[in-house]
């Protein structure tokens, strides 16, 4: 898993509540049997327009905000179904971190287990963020998963994540791997288990 740490890009808004997985990544784009070419998914039927052409009113298709590497979004971002290729898009796409007040809980977890950042910031914090994404001339920020800090050309905003989704993204370690990382003490508990229930254990 590609590892976060401190990142500079653009910052864009998708500021619509509500937005679900079927609309990150709709339905025909879940037959393939592997990964790749997810990106071109990404909010299809907004991105594009029914010839194919790019969509010029799809904010990800301005100029001024690509490439995007951060969304400021609604609440309720990734509702619907669990899919996990809406994240894998958005991830193909170069999405590395979400802001907003409220994630879908599956969505959320899917994004911690691909390496994505979500924040979920207090409505001040979220309007100065949307205040700079919204502004083409200004919409560069810097994000310090380390100090969980937000560096504008405005302000530096501080978010609060939890200590085990840091140390995950930072290491880049998937949840089987950073579990393994605490192998020790599970074998130990293991051992002591089965001395206490040695009924337990299958010979």
């Amino acid at each position: 898993m590609q590892t976060f740490n401190r990142l500079t890009g653009i910052i864009a808004p998708l500021l619509e509540s509500n937005i679900d997985t079927d609309v990150i990544m709709p339905k025909q784009f879940l037959k393939g049997i592997d990964r790749q070419g997810l990106d071109k998914g990404v909010f299809y039927d907004r991105r594009f327009l029914t010839d194919g052409r790019m969509n010029p009113c799809f904010i990800l298709n301005q100029p001024e905000y690509q490439p995007a590497t951060f969304l400021v979004v609604g609440k309720n971002f990734g509702c619907g179904s669990s899919r996990e290729h809406a994240v894998w898009g958005l991830q193909q796409l170069g999405i590395r971190a979400l802001f907003g007040t409220t994630f879908a809980g599956i969505f959320d977890d899917n994004c911690l287990r691909n390496g994505i950042l979500t924040v979920s910031l207090d409505p001040t914090t979220l309007d100065k963020l949307t205040h700079i994404a919204n502004n083409p001339n200004k919409n560069q920020i810097t994000v310090s998963l380390e100090s969980c800090e937000i560096q504008t050309c405005e302000d530096s905003l501080l978010f609060e994540i939890s200590q085990v989704k840091k140390n995950i993204l930072m290491s880049g370690e998937d949840l089987i791997n950073w579990t393994l990382t605490d192998l020790s003490s599970i074998e130990q508990f293991e051992h002591q288990h089965y001395m206490a229930n040695p009924w337990l254990k299958r010979v």
